[in-house]
């Protein structure tokens, strides 16, 4: 009977083991090599990560095809009429295909993501809850994304098989940094348990390092990329104005009462833009499109209302605050439900 137990337990551990086994090296390396990317691109746009990551592992045969190589083209996009970008011939659907060429992988990141987010055929996706995977493989697929029949399962194996929810999470500041499931395998001086489920923990203050040469003040004046033209944020037609743009010609270019537009805003009456910043072309949404936001340097509570396409008053109100109150920078704020209560308030706010 102990002999037997013995083989037992052998055998579950030997199972447990190539359970293991079966992440290929090569997949894992590109997950880690990449998911950084997919997270700042799902807090940009709202892609989730995990969608992101699973198809640039199928789309490049994680980081190995040689359209990758040749391109950094990690989504197989075609250079269609709209791109005036680099280009590289590539057979795939048919012989020497044109396919759009990047300098870098971030370029290929970003420029997915834009594409999704301008492309009409995909304005569904953005509708749908970030966490629910299926939903957006099934969505893609829909909407004609790829050709293969199987692409919707593909995707979905993928996530499941490397856990790459996690990075979804992380985005979301639902899962800390560090406790993927991924990353604890990759840790030699981790132990898993079979069937050992992520930790979830709340968000922590945002931590800033500077460099020698990059001061606080520089790191709150970066100013993030958007599209030229119109997009959406939290399916909120919007566009990125340049500091001296004529709000007259903004209301004239996409015809919209000049007075809507410093309503939509919490604008007062002006004749110019007075900085780089977001211009919502319709009312902003009572919900946002993430579940929280992170204060960062510099940032006001309008400031953080235009980057969410999310109402001030509906700010305000899900984290107890009032118009003179200001978050200190790192606290959290909820941007669906209401929170736990008033958030760290800034030193003499």
């Amino acid at each position: 009977m102990q002999k037997l137990k013995i083989l037992l337990l052998l055998f579950a551990s030997l199972a447990f083991k190539s359970s293991l086994a079966q992440q290929d090296p090569v997949v894992v390396e590109y997950i880690n090599k990449y998911k950084d990317l997919a997270i700042s691109e799902m807090q940009r746009t709202g892609i989730p990560a995990s969608i992101k990551l699973a198809q640039g592992i199928h789309e490049t045969s994680a980081g190995t095809s040689d359209l990758v190589k040749r391109s950094n083209n990690h989504f197989g996009l075609k250079c269609k009429a709209e791109w005036t970008g680099m280009t590289v011939k590539h057979t795939d659907d048919a012989p020497n295909e044109c396919f759009r060429k990047y300098d870098s992988p971030l370029d290929s990141y970003k420029d997915q993501s834009n594409y999704l987010k301008n492309t009409s055929r995909y304005a569904s996706l953005f509708e749908l809850d970030p966490t629910d995977y299926k939903a957006w493989a099934f969505g893609l697929k829909k909407a004609g994304y790829a050709t293969n029949p199987k692409y919707t399962q593909v995707l979905i194996k993928l996530i499941e098989d490397y856990d790459l929810q996690d990075y979804t999470m992380i985005a979301l500041g639902k899962l800390k940094r560090g406790q993927e499931t991924l990353a604890k395998q990759d840790n030699k001086n981790s132990e898993i348990t079979p069937g050992e489920k992520p930790v979830v923990m709340p968000p922590e203050p945002e931590v800033v390092v500077y460099s020698k040469k990059e001061t606080k003040k520089d790191v709150a004046e970066k100013k993030p990329e958007y599209p030229e033209g119109e997009f959406k944020i939290n399916e909120t037609k919007v566009i990125y104005a340049k500091k001296g743009t004529s709000y007259l010609s903004i209301a004239e270019k996409y015809a919209i009462p000049l007075a809507r537009i410093f309503e939509f805003n919490d604008l007062k009456v002006q004749e110019i833009v007075d900085k780089d910043q977001l211009i919502y072309m319709m009312r902003k949404r009572k919900v946002g499109l993430n579940e929280q936001h992170v204060v960062k340097p510099g940032e006001t509570l309008a400031d953080i209302a235009q980057t969410e396409a999310l109402r001030i008053e509906s700010l305000l109100e899900y984290n107890f605050l009032q118009p003179s109150m200001q978050p200190a920078v790192g606290s959290v704020l909820y941007l669906r439900t209401k929170g736990p209560g008033i958030p760290a308030l800034a030193t003499g706010k």
